[in-house]
């Protein structure tokens, strides 16, 4: 195996008289120096607080040699193995992912197939050394090796910050993820200023939102991505429970933001839409300045459909995408077994269910005493509703199904936030 330790930590120069290094007398490659690295591990404050000095500092190195291999994001750091010294890496080239799965020349069939390469950078990244042998073997790269300072200690803590630097400094796929979108209707009839004041207001409910939910001890663990004209929101934790959390926030935010459209007679408030959607992404970082960001970034099938979904929604409209959830499940023999497979209906029910955790809270200083939440469809009799599934097509002619959603949010004394669109206000379509 090939071994290459990373470069020494940068040393600053000193001024003749050994001070501090004043401004004019750093040089260009002194400023490069200074701003092409900044420690991951002091974003993770509440694991790096868990582990003494030597341990913290052994940490910051391995970081500094995993940021010198990525370069910049011209390479994608795949997997790790600990050894006794120190750990083994693979790096590859950014684009060697897409061409490891695609077909070679003279129609030759692709070197690896597409469900290697998904697994490689799904979940966890730990490999032992034999498993780092042959994938380097499949990939036809060598291992390489980076010496630390001293042992790594096997501990759960610091391998979970491994873990998260190598996928900081790599992407990851996620086969089920919950995200919801929301769009600001006429976005682009705005005048600059407006679609500054509007887009503010969004993040604004957004950030509420999560508070509230945080108040009630319901976890999220939020993150975002603009879309333009509005947020792609997911939380970061996976599971059946932080999928339902997901979309009670998705209430929450729409919520927050009819309160503040009631209230303004100004063009400050966006008017919104919504969908709803669980499908599979690749998650990434890109380079800010020359680290790669805090920031997580997603596209995958789960984002497309939305984008989608949303040019065929309604204003106002809630839209829930038809998928089918592959959540972890426990073991069929135990107490609390979850089919993996949920589709969207039953998970509604299952978000129905949960909603007890969210009473008290206030909106707009009044306490919610109810949510309900459900799909539409037209009344059957005898208090019985079907429910609508909506055929949407986009502008390649791709049809899609999706659900139309009504939440009402109940409070003390004051009137009850109906969010959504009546089903008899929609055009008729199949039902089932």
């Amino acid at each position: 195996m090939v071994r290459a330790n990373c470069v020494r930590e940068y040393r600053f120069e000193k001024s003749a008289a050994g001070k501090t290094m004043e401004s004019d007398k750093l040089s260009q490659s002194g400023i490069r120096r200074i701003a092409d690295y900044s420690p991951y591990l002091d974003q993770l404050a509440g694991l790096a607080q868990q582990m003494g000095l030597r341990q913290r500092s052994n940490l910051v190195h391995l970081e500094k040699c995993l940021h010198s291999h990525w370069a910049l994001g011209q390479n994608n750091i795949l997997s790790w193995s600990p050894v006794d010294d120190g750990v083994y890496i693979l790096v590859v080239p950014h684009y060697a992912v897409a061409e490891y799965t695609s077909p070679q020349p003279n129609g030759l069939p692709p070197r690896l197939s597409p469900r290697f390469i998904t697994e490689l950078i799904s979940g966890e990244r730990r490999l032992s050394v034999t498993q780092m042998q042959k994938v380097a073997r499949l990939l036809a790269v060598d291992p390489i090796h980076v010496s630390l300072r001293q042992p790594l200690t096997g501990n759960k803590v610091e391998t979970r910050i491994i873990e998260k630097m190598i996928q900081r400094y790599g992407i990851n796929y996620v086969a089920s993820r919950a995200v919801t979108l929301f769009d600001i209707v006429g976005f682009s009839l705005l005048t600059p200023f407006e679609q500054m004041t509007q887009l503010n207001s969004l993040s604004y409910s957004l950030n509420s939102a999560h508070a509230k939910m945080l108040e009630q001890d319901v976890n999220l663990n939020f993150a975002r991505s603009s879309s333009g004209d509005g947020f792609y929101i997911w939380n970061r934790d996976d599971g059946l429970e932080a999928s339902v959390n997901l979309y009670h926030l998705m209430h929450i935010v729409l919520a927050d933001n009819a309160i503040a459209r009631s209230k303004s007679r100004s063009k400050a408030v966006p008017r919104l839409r919504a969908c709803f959607h669980v499908g599979s992404c690749y998650e990434f970082h890109q380079a800010e300045g020359l680290n790669p960001t805090m920031q997580d970034f997603i596209v995958g099938d789960v984002t497309i459909e939305l984008a989608r979904m949303i040019d065929g929604a309604l204003p106002g409209q809630i839209l829930v995408g038809d998928f089918m959830a592959d959540i972890e499940k426990a073991q069929e023999n135990e107490a609390h077994y979850i089919d993996p497979n949920i589709d969207a209906v039953t998970f509604l029910q299952r978000a129905q269910g949960n909603l007890s955790q969210l009473s008290g809270m206030e909106l707009s200083g009044e306490r919610v005493t109810a949510i309900k939440c459900y799909l539409t469809g037209e009344n059957i009799g005898d208090g019985q509703f079907n429910i609508r599934r909506l055929t949407i097509k986009d502008k390649h002619g791709l049809s899609r199904v999706a659900f139309n959603a009504k939440v009402n949010i109940y409070r003390e004394t004051a009137k009850p936030i109906l969010l959504g669109i009546q089903d008899r206000k929609l055009p008729v379509v199949s039902t089932v």
